[in-house]
């Protein structure tokens, strides 16, 4: 059972901070989706609107139906947490820059997006990384799709599938039995290399599986992130002596760095686990968890059915997961950006994002809407008694009984 430890401001602090990313599950209402063309953009709102109500009770009684019209999921004057949302102040809407912010470090200027593929000062060292392999593809696509354009064409000659996105990234593809694993790591890594002097903020290895017809891609994904350039919440609690536990892709986002153990999930069934897992034996410090099935299974292949499916799966785990915290533990289910399956494009959504934190210690309330998700991470540094962030206001007083 892990025991509470003093904070700064003297206030019951934290002990063990868990953050659940459900990356993807926005709630609606940026001030600026417009300006990213996702007007009307409201991932949780939209899927009720499409689907009827929704059946998120565990989801609901820590206050979720308070953050947008959720046909369902109303508010509740008893909410067993305390709820808000978060406004992205980062320029842009990707993996990379969500997490980052809610870490503390803010993306002023937008990383690189390539809307017509990927210019020869990229593509000319990519080739000759790859032992001059051709390039398929270059241009932005859904990754599903794409190897179902392009797959036959990449068993018949070993040329890399290469494409992007509406976001900073430099996606590859390959089928497992065309380049191994050892293999297309060893590509992504130089491709790593190449993306650092055009500040592009992923690589992302996708290799597949199948024949034509039937491709699947699999969760042997990796990715090879930019390097944070300046200090994060995980670095501080690493150099003050506490853990950070990385479920998912939490390492790959923040390149290794302020992560003391990676744990590799297969989707959110084994992200759910695992988490449980980690929580069992972790003292102190921070488990940072991304649920990546939301946006890779469901947002991007605006498939509304199978993203209430995992939201349904999350709410059923939510028991287990409340029973093993103990006091002191204070536990956040937020998300990066949106990722609206009920719109037109299959690309992430400009959205404010949920903050929903519970645990035995934590008084119930409302958050309001936060102009930034520095916040998050300002109140866990305050909570774990660690120097103020760079960015961001602690809401901690706001939370602790």
């Amino acid at each position: 059972m892990a025991a509470a430890a003093g904070g700064r401001d003297g206030a019951t602090a934290i002990a063990r901070a868990i953050i659940l990313v459900a990356d993807g599950v926005g709630c609606g209402g940026a001030p600026d989706a417009a300006e990213y063309g996702d007007g009307g953009a409201d991932t949780l709102g939209n899927l009720a609107r499409q689907l009827g109500p929704l059946a998120l009770p565990q989801l609901g009684a820590l206050g979720l139906g308070h953050l947008t019209a959720i046909a369902g999921v109303p508010p509740t004057s008893s909410a067993r947490g305390a709820y808000g949302a978060m406004i992205e102040a980062s320029a842009g809407k990707d993996t990379i820059t969500g997490h980052w912010e809610m870490a503390g470090l803010l993306t002023t200027r937008a990383l690189p997006t390539f809307p017509h593929g990927f210019p020869p000062a990229i593509l000319d060292p990519l080739r000759a990384a790859a032992g001059g392999r051709g390039i398929l593809g270059n241009k932005p696509a859904s990754g599903t799709a794409i190897i179902e354009e392009l797959g036959a064409e990449h068993l018949r000659t070993g040329g890399l599938i290469v494409y992007t996105s509406a976001d900073s990234v430099l996606q590859i593809a390959a089928h497992e039995e065309v380049i191994p694993l050892p293999e297309l790591d060893r590509i992504c890594t130089a491709a790593r290399a190449i993306a650092d002097r055009h500040r592009i903020g992923r690589v992302i290895a996708r290799p597949f599986v199948g024949t034509p017809g039937q491709f699947r891609r699999t969760y042997n994904r990796r990715d090879y992130s930019l390097v944070p350039p300046g200090p994060t919440l995980c670095d501080a609690i690493v150099a003050a002596g506490m853990p950070v536990v990385g479920v998912g892709k939490i390492s790959d986002i923040f390149a290794g760095r302020g992560v003391s153990e990676s744990l590799h999930s297969e989707g959110n069934r084994d992200g759910l686990r695992l988490t449980l897992e980690a929580l069992a034996r972790l003292a102190r410090g921070l488990l940072f968890v991304n649920l990546v099935d939301f946006d890779m299974l469901y947002g991007h292949r605006n498939d509304a059915v199978g993203f209430y499916r995992a939201l349904r799966e999350l709410d059923d785990w939510l028991p287990a997961f409340q029973a093993a915290l103990a006091p002191g533990d204070v536990a956040f289910i937020t998300a990066d950006h949106g990722n609206d399956p009920t719109t037109p494009g299959t690309d992430h959504t400009r959205e404010r994002v949920p903050l929903l934190a519970f645990g035995p210690s934590v008084r119930p309330g409302p958050l309001g809407t936060r102009a930034s998700f520095c916040d998050l991470g300002q109140t866990i540094a305050a909570g774990l008694g660690l120097a103020p962030l760079a960015r961001g206001i602690s809401f901690l007083d706001q939370i602790a009984c």
